[in-house]
């Protein structure tokens, strides 16, 4: 399954957020496959497309940032898997 996640965050955190991120390379646990990921230029906020078999992998990847920014994870379908439901 595909999840798109939007990470968002103050300017107070950016310093920590940018620590951790040069210290764990922001990588998914095992079991997810990060298909990308995007940074708002000059902003406070960013997105990344993942897959899982397991939605709680995104929520232990979530939990890891958390404490520094606020994080949505929408379960999402590509056209292929809209034109089969349709």
């Amino acid at each position: 399954m595909l999840f798109l996640t939007r990470f968002t965050f103050t300017p107070e955190a950016r310093g920590a957020i940018i620590a951790r991120f040069k210290e764990t390379k922001g990588l998914p646990p095992q079991g997810v496959k990060m298909l990308g990921r995007w940074h708002v230029i000059g902003g406070n906020c960013g997105f990344h497309l993942s897959e899982a078999s397991d939605a709680s992998l995104l929520l232990k990847w979530t939990l890891r940032w958390s404490d520094l920014m606020t994080i949505d994870v929408y379960p999402v379908v590509d056209d292929q898997q809209l034109a089969a439901l349709l």
